[in-house]
């Protein structure tokens, strides 16, 4: 029996959809720089209509390419997920008010870390792992919350953008007025 055959959502993906769909699903799913070979190898396709695929995100813009590294990589366009994420919210249905809800949920949890571990940000956080007496379940929970901790700081950025933003980000109805 074969990898694909004990993986039956690997077979599936690749009957329904095209090996230029995967490299865009693994592509837009890129949380730090990659390769072209490890995006292949998550798109299960080969090297070159990868490679050829990655160029053109990086020429829409979706993508951005590193060459000053041993190997080229590949990463997001953060501010284009970030655009895209603003607008998600806008029209999720969530009202301006359950969003501030959701900023002041954020930033208390924020506040609550900083007087738990007596630090200022999560770079800070991480710094107190090098305590000898810190078992290894609590190194591991200070770099989960670290982790977290980031997340959110980049969620109260968007959230605050959508907020400062929310006529802005509005849908436009009337092609006329999206021209004014």
């Amino acid at each position: 029996m074969t990898e694909d055959d004990e993986n039956p959502n690997s077979r599936l993906m690749q009957r329904r959809t095209t090996g230029e769909d995967r490299v865009r699903m693994a592509a837009h799913q890129l949380t730090e720089p990659q390769t072209a070979n490890w995006i292949a190898s998550e798109a299960e396709w080969s090297h070159e209509p990868t490679k050829r695929v990655l160029e053109r995100l990086v020429d829409d813009g979706v993508l951005r390419r590193d060459d000053s590294g041993p190997h080229t990589t590949y990463y997001p366009d953060y501010r284009q997920q970030a655009m895209r994420e603003a607008i998600r919210l806008r029209d999720g249905g969530r009202s301006v008010e359950e969003l501030t809800d959701r900023l002041a949920e954020m930033k208390a949890q924020i506040r609550a870390w900083e007087d738990e571990f007596a630090v200022d940000s999560p770079n800070q956080l991480r710094a107190t792992l090098i305590d000898e007496n810190l078992g290894a379940e609590e190194e591991d929970h200070r770099r989960d919350v670290a982790r977290d901790w980031e997340h959110l700081q980049q969620r109260i950025q968007i959230i605050g953008f959508v907020l400062r933003e929310w006529e802005f980000l509005a849908p436009r109805t009337d092609p006329a007025e999206a021209n004014n």
